[in-house]
């Protein structure tokens, strides 16, 4: 099948982007890295009237740690830039290990960060990763720029709070108040297939004691889910088995999981429980290590 008719514009500049957002009226679509949206038009799921291609607007396709801490992932940063980035691991754990999981390599060529964000599929890895680590999407609009927190950007399955007329320019990841740990687990069944369940995790210690804490869910409910109970049972803890057990369960708690052909709603409650003893009891043993 083809797409339906549309027209194209491959403006050089972010004003220009948001102006051609403005005039687009709801009808106009942003393509990145098209590794969503084009398969979307293809099968005539999306029809934008217009199409405004981004790739031609310079200094997007940055990922950079500022003097602070804060973490910053341009709107052309490309998943294959972070799975391939040297040194990303000892500052963003999650991030890292979320990044060689996302789709398939072909994918991770040209799919986008941030695009991946704003699509707000279900079982996309990083809107989960985004939550765990209380990141945040910078949009710009006519009237300027504003920060929106990936817990409230999406707001249902394929939704977002984005305006018609403002362009995600920037996710950022705000700077840790201790050392940051955390990893990401995901089930599939084969390379590239969507995810069963997928859980995002990150801590950060001050001490031996956790001061934050968060916890993603892919992949278990119409939304990503952000356990944020879970999450708030560990900070002030040290990780203890109990912890863990009691972290595993409120996160289990929060899925909404659906049976499928992928597996049933139990067995996907048991994934999660799973997933997010296994990585606390990694970063547990981690912190046993330092000590």
């Amino acid at each position: 099948m083809y797409p339906s008719r549309f027209s194209y514009e491959a403006p050089t500049s972010i004003d220009e982007a948001v102006e051609l957002l403005r005039l687009g009226a709801g009808e106009a679509k942003v393509l990145a890295g098209g590794q969503s949206l084009l398969p979307m038009m293809k099968l005539r799921f999306a029809s934008p009237g217009t199409l405004i291609d981004i790739n031609n607007i310079p200094d997007l396709a940055y990922h950079r740690a500022d003097a602070d801490g804060t973490y910053r992932i341009g709107a052309l940063c490309r998943h294959a830039h972070l799975e391939k980035a040297n040194g990303l691991a000892e500052i963003q754990p999650t991030i890292a290990a979320a990044a060689p999981l996302v789709a398939d390599p072909i994918v991770r060529t040209r799919g986008t960060f941030v695009g991946s964000v704003c699509h707000a599929d279900p079982q996309g890895d990083w809107a989960s990763v985004m939550i765990a680590l209380g990141g945040s999407v910078v949009a710009q609009g006519p009237d300027g720029s504003r920060s929106i927190p990936v817990s409230d950007f999406v707001s249902g399955p394929f939704q977002t709070v984005l305006g018609f007329d403002e362009l995600a320019i920037e996710a950022v990841v705000p700077a840790p108040v201790g050392d940051r740990a955390g990893g990401y687990l995901k089930l599939e069944r084969r390379v590239g297939d969507f995810a069963t369940a997928g859980v995002a995790v990150s801590i950060e210690r001050s001490g031996s004691s956790v001061a934050r804490a968060g916890i993603g869910l892919t992949g278990v409910g119409s939304s990503t889910i952000d356990a944020s109970d879970a999450a708030a049972s560990l900070v002030g803890g040290n990780l203890t088995d109990d912890e863990i057990a009691r972290a595993a369960e409120l996160a289990a708690s929060a899925s909404r999981p659906r049976s499928d052909h992928r597996g049933s709603a139990d067995y996907k409650r048991h994934i999660v429980a799973t997933f997010v003893t296994r990585l606390l009891s990694n970063l547990q043993l981690t912190n046993q290590e330092a000590a």
